[in-house]
């Protein structure tokens, strides 16, 4: 007897394995990348204020500097995506929602195709937002900046892990 309240169902998460990843899974992985990326920054910034502040003797704000901070911003979000997506295939969010970014033909992403799918991302918002709803006009659900850069973005989480879970739940009496 299943329990459908299980919020696990080790059949369903192992058939979805390496499956083209829907738009809301996508959407949630980036909300925390987004989330990811303003912290961080945000706190960084302080870090930096501090040490400028103390290095000048007189207090000092990256507000002061809005272009350098502007730069500062489009930079570390670029390393935030770029470098993960090189090494793993995934972003914080992406590791949380459990997706994988991949090559349209299933092999992991290299540098360049990870530099060049975050290079190519700001067009998908751009053109008022059709490159993402080619996620869902598309069989392979891949929005432009996926068709440009050459990638897909997949489930792909610890399926062995999910099968465990289940099985150490214990049926209602």
């Amino acid at each position: 007897m299943t329990d459908s309240s299980a919020p696990v169902d080790p059949e369903r998460d192992v058939s979805l394995q390496g499956t083209y990843a829907g738009i809301m899974t996508r959407l949630g992985g980036f909300a925390v990348d987004i989330v990811a990326i303003a912290a961080i920054y945000a706190l960084a910034g302080h870090v930096v204020d501090y040490i400028v502040s103390a290095l000048r003797g007189e207090p000092f704000t990256l507000e002061d500097a809005q272009v350098f901070s502007a730069i500062a911003l489009v930079a570390w979000a670029f390393f935030y995506c770029a470098y993960p997506l090189a090494v793993s295939g995934r972003t914080l969010g992406m590791a949380i929602v459990g997706l994988r970014a991949v090559r349209k033909d299933g092999r992991r992403l290299d540098g360049w195709h990870a530099a060049l799918r975050v290079l190519v991302f700001p067009l998908s918002f751009l053109l008022f937002g059709f490159g993402f709803l080619l996620i869902l006009l598309t069989r392979d659900r891949r929005a432009l900046h996926d068709l440009i850069a050459g990638t897909s973005v997949v489930y792909a989480w610890d399926a062995h892990a999910a099968r465990l879970r289940f099985l150490a739940r214990r049926p209602p009496d």
